[in-house]
């Protein structure tokens, strides 16, 4: 159709951030920043950050911890001013809640549906059972732990092609 954009890669970022160098950049740039604590499972302080809106569930890299192994965001802690860190197997979950939810190509079922989910942008699709709470809501179990369930970021459940519904993850 002749459109100027129809060559160019595909953009996962903000238009707007580039021209403030980078996200953190753009972000330190509206956001205030506050130090404060990077800590283990247990609360133990490992090491300090310069603001939590700098990380994201599942991040491993620019955590500026040494540890013996591994470690990787598994929470965010905004009323403590926390970034909650983990090691893999601590930042995987068998289940998760979504609020939120629109039953788009089916009623919104009585009961446990079988499905295939994406959690994330171009996440292969994982085994699920779909169960029905009260308020537009529902509970995610997955046939196995999905790593880095974030919330916020939107859950989209399929039979096959189909796409049955979706909501929003509030918790895992």
């Amino acid at each position: 159709m002749g459109l100027l954009t129809a060559d160019k890669p595909e953009s996962q970022d903000l238009c707007l951030v580039e021209a403030n160098g980078s996200m953190q950049a753009f972000l330190d740039k509206y956001i205030n920043q506050k130090t404060g604590d990077i800590v283990d499972q247990s609360g133990k302080v490992l090491g300090q950050h310069n603001g939590i809106h700098h990380y994201t569930i599942g991040q491993r890299k620019g955590l500026g911890i040494a540890y013996r192994e591994p470690l990787y965001v598994t929470g965010l802690d905004p009323v403590m001013n926390r970034v909650i860190v983990g090691t893999r197997e601590q930042a995987v979950n068998s289940h998760c809640t979504v609020s939120r939810v629109n039953w788009v190509s089916i009623s919104a079922p009585d009961g446990p549906i079988r499905a295939q989910v994406r959690i994330r942008y171009r996440s292969p699709a994982a085994p699920v059972t779909v169960i029905p709470l009260a308020k537009s809501r529902v509970r995610l179990e997955f046939d196995e732990p999905q790593f880095s369930i974030t919330p916020g970021q939107g859950a989209v459940w399929y039979d096959g092609d189909l796409v049955l519904g979706g909501g929003i993850i509030d918790r895992n």
